[in-house]
């Protein structure tokens, strides 16, 4: 079988994974091993004895039946002589071939202690064991098979006598018991003791169910490889696509230039930690500060939602979006430069303290108009027709004068012709600034922005975020406590203190106003974005009542619904939640 592999490491991890496929079935194989049966077939112990009291003969026949185990480790035959005349000892063993030495030892040392126990005190002794024989004598056994004649013939019978000549010839009948052993089958069970060995008989199931997992392995990790070709692909396509884009719309920019102008990726240089990356400040090689976002490679914005920013910006000019100047589209990095906007994003004044102060009247509402103008061109003034989808006060941006920027197009989508909604099975987006019938059964349009909208407005007036915390503080979410709130005419109540009372009463109402317009549960009871601007534009334009904003936020079991922001917060009490299928939120 020939495996084309689709990168060097996708070789590497094949490699690994038929190392762990050995490494799982080879306690099989040992799980499979048989028994070695040490069972004595015959036993013969000579009539005659030595002194019972001679040490020196016992020290003897241990030192032998050590030297002979000892030679069973390096070879399956041979001989040993112990002593000086008249009390030497002559010994032997054999072992048949396709025995390892390891199990030729261990069964000569049962030869052995079998012989101690039942013919400590003869001269002469043999034992035959299914897998080895040995012998002692006080003759010397070759001379003496050499000179007498003898018979072949074994009966295989158990004795406790036996002439030294029976005991001398027995040696030579180890050729014929060695063929034996080699034709006979393995024994499987037996009542006597043993030890264990694996039986050759039950390797070829285990071999071939190896070779079957190793060719089923093979096919799917060969179609894994095809499947991962064609989406780099398809990847690579999208990459060309926007390097097409980059000699009309915006520019193509080399990576050692980025490097260079952001002193390689420096921690200096970072201004915070967006839901797809860290974000960088840049100064190109003329002197135009920029902001770069670096697609990390655990980011969930891959090569579409890359291009599909890329490919939005590129075509969408309006001051009240973040203007891309250029990107950077390699093999291993995905790189977005935007201009430089110093005060960063609106959340990191918008829900700090402190600086919060630094938000009048006149700035939040100028704020307010910007956003709702940048979402207008988006919808309706553009040549796309765009839906955000993830519009939040971590995805606008503040310039020096604090004029909004609305950012981060990953999830946007263009409608074609006169399309006007959208189902989708795969919702994406932050909860808090969902709309409840994109949430719950994945619809959206230009009135799923008018509801972000209306949560971000609501935000801006009050200076709370729509999250948990609130959830929490009021005993219920931030769109909720406002609809209860104006019912009751305590509009005041609603309002950040520390805005105090520099602004004025009919403006604050009539953004209040917009705001719950824009959060009503039924779609078609928002307004759209030329109608909020133009009810912004002035605090005498008649506006009908609103209704009820949607309950389906008291079911949200997620600890937290804020997000972190994409691009410049550096907030870490947050986390975002930019790809998410729901299907556990109902309304109450």
């Amino acid at each position: 079988m020939m495996l084309i592999f689709c990168h060097e490491r996708e070789a590497f991890s094949f490699l690994i994974f038929l190392a762990t496929v050995q490494l799982f079935f080879q306690p099989s194989i040992g799980a499979t091993a048989e028994t070695l049966i040490f069972k004595p077939i015959k036993l013969n112990c000579s009539s005659d004895s030595f002194a019972r009291d001679n040490d020196t003969i016992q020290t003897s026949l241990e030192v032998l039946f050590s030297s002979l185990r000892s030679k069973a480790l390096c070879s399956n035959s041979g001989n040993q002589t112990i002593g000086e005349s008249p009390e030497t000892i002559y010994g032997s063993f054999l072992c048949p071939s396709d025995l390892s030495h390891e199990d030729c030892e261990i069964c000569i040392h049962f030869a052995a202690d079998n012989l101690f126990q039942s013919c400590a005190s003869s001269r002469h002794a043999a034992i035959w064991i299914d897998h080895c024989q040995l012998h002692y004598s006080h003759q010397n056994i070759l001379e003496v098979a050499a000179t007498d004649g003898f018979s072949l013939t074994n009966n295989h019978e158990e004795t406790n006598s036996m002439k030294p000549m029976e005991v001398v010839s027995e040696p030579l009948k180890m050729a014929n018991y060695r063929r034996r052993l080699m034709d006979a089958p393995q024994t499987t069970a037996a009542n006597d003791g043993g030890n264990v060995k694996k039986s050759s008989s039950g390797a070829m199931p285990i071999i071939i169910s190896i070779l079957a997992v190793v060719i089923v392995g093979t096919s799917l990790y060969c179609i894994y490889c095809w499947r991962w070709r064609k989406r780099n692909a398809i990847r690579r396509g999208q990459i060309e696509n926007l390097r097409s884009l980059s000699s009309s719309e915006l520019h193509l920019m080399d990576l050692s230039a980025i490097q260079v102008a952001t002193n390689n990726f420096s921690k200096e240089n970072k201004l915070g930690e967006g839901g797809f990356g860290p974000v960088y400040k840049g100064v190109l090689c003329g002197g135009t500060e920029v902001a770069i976002k670096r697609l990390s490679a655990k980011s969930r914005q891959g090569a579409v939602e890359f291009s599909n920013e890329v490919e939005l910006i590129a075509k969408l000019q309006h001051r009240n979006l973040v203007r891309l100047l250029g990107f950077c589209a390699g093999k291993e990095e995905k790189l977005l430069i935007y201009e430089y906007l110093p005060n960063r994003s609106l959340d990191a004044f918008l829900f700090d303290p402190n600086k919060r102060r630094q938000l009048d009247w006149e700035k939040r509402r100028q704020i307010i108009v910007g956003i709702a103008r940048g979402l207008l061109y988006l919808h309706e003034d553009s040549l796309l027709k765009v839906i955000h989808r993830d519009l939040k006060a971590s995805n606008v941006l503040l310039d020096n004068k604090m004029n909004p920027k609305i950012s981060d197009f990953g999830m946007a989508k263009i409608f074609e012709g006169e399309e006007n909604e959208v189902n989708t099975g795969k919702v994406v987006g932050t909860f808090g600034y969902m709309a409840p019938e994109y949430a719950i059964e994945g619809i959206f349009s230009v009135k799923s922005d008018v509801f972000s909208f209306g949560v971000l407005l609501l935000e801006i007036l009050s200076g709370e975020r729509n999250g948990a915390s609130y959830l929490k503080q009021h005993g219920d979410s931030l769109v909720k406590h406002a609809w209860q709130l104006w019912n009751e005419d305590r509009v005041t109540e609603f309002m950040d203190p520390l805005l105090g009372d520099s602004y004025p009463m009919n403006e604050a109402r009539q953004c209040y106003r917009v705001g719950l317009l824009c959060v009503q549960e039924n779609p078609e009871d928002r307004p759209t974005m030329s109608s909020v601007v133009l009810m912004l534009r002035s605090d005498q334009t008649p506006l009908c009542p609103p209704s009820e904003p949607p309950s389906y936020a008291r079911s949200w079991k997620t600890p937290e619904l804020e997000l972190s922001p994409l691009m410049y917060s550096t907030s870490t009490k947050t986390h975002s939640i930019n790809d998410v299928t729901l299907t556990t939120v109902e309304p109450r």
